[in-house]
């Protein structure tokens, strides 16, 4: 039930509907970002004053076909593909909380996504994976709303997270964001023994840079076979 900031005549709570309509690599932002433009609609018509609005991201890996390559690159984190079946699973992806300003019947606001490269994070393992295609998305949506009741006064009700939408994200757009600040490059997090020995085996080596260092240490492994 919604709760009044003054005693008033009841007022119909607002339904609420959303809907994502797209989908943005942002150009200026201090780390990869995408933006989503989600629609907020009042089926009633309602003034709505304000939301504080929880946004669950999660990708329904299960509602996409892979090819060959991201078959391979997918099993280190769903394991072989014959225990798919068991292993594929929705992946949480990000929890942003955005405030949408006041409205009549609808509005869209931006819902920024931070990108992370860090690929133990599950999601950002996933998205890497990809080569191209779709992203199957699900939104859940929760938070409170800040409407104008009977008499004009304040009311606020929860938003109950039933509430939920989807969307495919092109994979070609969460690239442009994470190329934007990482071109044609991969972060990978080293123990700090495994740093130190190959920070010693670059200077023995003599190698301009730890790509090159790599590389010296992948031709060696490959040669002794």
């Amino acid at each position: 039930m919604a709760s009044t900031a003054q005693r008033s005549a009841p007022a119909s709570i607002p339904e609420l509907g959303f809907s994502v309509e797209g989908a943005t690599a942002l150009e200026y932002a201090a780390v990869p970002t995408v933006e989503f433009a989600l629609r907020v609609e009042a089926a009633g018509g309602e003034q709505i004053r304000s939301i504080l609005l929880d946004v669950q991201i999660q990708i329904a890996a299960r509602r996409r076909p892979y090819d060959k390559h991201a078959t391979e690159q997918l099993t280190d984190l769903f394991g072989t593909p014959d225990r798919w079946g068991e292993t594929l699973r929705t992946l949480p992806w990000a929890r942003p909380t955005v405030i949408v300003p006041p409205f009549t019947a609808s509005t869209v606001v931006d819902v920024p996504v931070t990108c992370t490269y860090d690929l133990e994070v599950s999601a950002a393992d996933y998205l890497q994976s990809l080569g191209a295609g779709e992203v199957p998305l699900e939104f859940l949506f929760s938070g409170t709303v800040f409407f104008t009741g009977a008499g004009g006064a304040l009311q606020t009700v929860r938003i109950p997270w039933t509430q939920e939408a989807e969307f495919a994200l092109p994979v070609s757009t969460w690239r442009e964001a994470i190329d934007r600040h990482f071109p044609n490059a991969a972060w990978l997090r080293l123990g700090r023994e495994s740093f130190e020995r190959l920070r010693a085996y670059r200077a023995r080596k003599a190698l301009a840079s730890w790509d090159e260092a790599v590389a010296a240490l992948l031709a060696e492994q490959e040669g002794g076979r």
